[in-house]
């Protein structure tokens, strides 16, 4: 798999999230970037993508406890949609790590 074919795969991925989840909160205080993580870098995306599906989790967690409680305000095809586009973003975020892996077993294995 080629480089190219990688990062369009995350770019999709991100642009994907990023539609699934709507008009995001801003980024607390106290988080640190890493280094070699800087926007537009491959572990910097990689990084992002990941908050990305972990965000998706966490509000679909929290929509569904506010519908467990009785909240009013939740109807329950609002918790479905949120868990099944949490659990789409994981599903690629897995296939994604799949085809990295892949990829870099088959560098790994190439003869010098």
């Amino acid at each position: 798999m080629s480089v190219s074919a990688i990062e369009s795969t995350l770019q999709q991925m991100a642009s994907l999230a990023t539609q699934a989840a709507g008009p995001s909160a801003g980024k607390s205080a106290d988080e640190q970037p890493l280094k070699g993580t800087e926007p537009g870098s491959f572990s910097g995306e990689l990084k992002a993508a990941v908050g990305r599906i972990n965000e998706l989790q966490q509000s679909a967690g929290n929509t569904a406890m506010a519908f467990q409680t009785g909240d009013p305000g939740v109807a329950l095809h609002e918790v479905m949609v949120d868990m099944q586009k949490a659990s789409v973003a994981f599903q690629m975020g897995v296939q994604v790590r799949n085809r990295l892996v892949s990829a870099y077993k088959d560098v790994m294995n190439m003869p010098v």
